[in-house]
């Protein structure tokens, strides 16, 4: 009852952001991003957290939801929302089938495989320029503003859609999380070869949590495409700017965690835009250099993530409340 309760009282908190803020300006997009981002590394620690499988793959299935809604309204004029749901039917599938040779792999050998499959998504869709538009990208059309054209003059509707999105893929993490697959992921965690004997479909589980994983991020893929509006092959498939810098926000926040991701975007995403903002006319590269130096601080600091902290802070109001 109390996580519960303060869930709430975050959420609220949250959904109180978007009309503090100018709609269209610059800090409604960045919360805008901030929440996608975070339910995008909530997606993904269905398998990198509770799965310990760390994917850097997941660019893959984000870019083919991106493209899927994108390419069904330009050709064929079908509503986002729909082709939301096509992109996750895709995404869903793409991860089954990238899963299936992957699944006995552990370790580096696994997100190498990963890495390779989101690369090689990335050169289809440069080459594949009849469907895709190649390097030079896709924009997604001005249609008259609307919910079921999932088309709006404001930022202010897309952060909303973005923090219910990061509610519902938390709620989907949590469910599995505390119910029977959540614990045979656990044992897979602990060790295989023992969540084998007690008779563990380990093989089966993990395409499970893949299935679900490649879905959830092919459908956010969408809510990215409809807010950026332009986007090409580097973009949604970049190993470093979707595979790595989910995994990352996951590991920074704490995985296994629901609170993890959540944590880690509202650290990771704002810290790059204000870095950017303050050196990036001082010297070429700076920012990177002064954000990754920050990044190793934080690891140093806090190894298993900023979760850490909050098991810490609840740890001594408890002796306080109880002295």
């Amino acid at each position: 009852m109390k996580r519960c309760l303060a869930l709430a009282v975050v959420i609220a908190a949250v959904a109180l952001l978007p009309s503090l803020l100018d709609p269209r300006g610059y800090w409604i997009r960045v919360l805008t991003f901030t929440l996608l981002f975070a339910a995008m590394a909530q997606a993904w620690n269905i398998v990198g957290g509770l799965a310990n499988q760390t994917s850097l793959g997941h660019a893959a299935f984000f870019g083919i939801g991106a493209y899927t809604s994108t390419v069904l309204l330009l050709k064929f004029g079908i509503s986002p929302w729909l082709g939301m749901l096509a992109g996750g039917a895709l995404g869903g599938l793409a991860a089954l089938v990238i899963a299936i040779p992957t699944m006995r792999l552990q370790g580096h050998y696994f997100a190498l495989a990963t890495l390779a499959f989101g690369e090689v998504m990335r050169v289809i869709a440069n080459v594949w320029t009849s469907l895709t538009g190649g390097p030079g990208g896709l924009s997604v059309p001005f249609v008259p503003p609307g919910f079921a054209a999932y088309s709006f003059k404001l930022l202010r509707p897309h952060a909303y859609i973005a923090l219910a999105a990061l509610v519902v893929v938390t709620a989907i993490f949590e469910i599995i999380r505390r119910g029977a697959m959540g614990y045979r992921l656990g044992a897979i965690k602990q060790n295989v070869a023992a969540a084998e004997v007690i008779g563990v479909d380990t093989t089966r589980v993990k395409l499970q949590a893949a299935v679900i994983s490649g879905a959830l991020i092919a459908m956010l893929g969408t809510l990215y495409a409809q807010v950026a509006v332009f986007f090409d092959p580097d973009t949604v498939f970049g190993i470093a700017s979707i595979s790595i810098r989910i995994a990352l926000i996951a590991i920074i926040g704490g995985v296994g965690t629901a609170a993890g991701p959540i944590l880690g975007a509202f650290f990771i995403i704002p810290l790059e835009e204000v870095m950017n903002d303050l050196l990036s006319s001082r010297a070429a590269g700076l920012p990177q250099l002064v954000f990754g130096i920050i990044l190793i601080a934080v690891i140093l600091w806090r190894p298993r993530g900023f979760i850490t902290v909050v098991g810490s802070l609840r740890a001594r109001l408890s002796r306080a409340v109880a002295s």
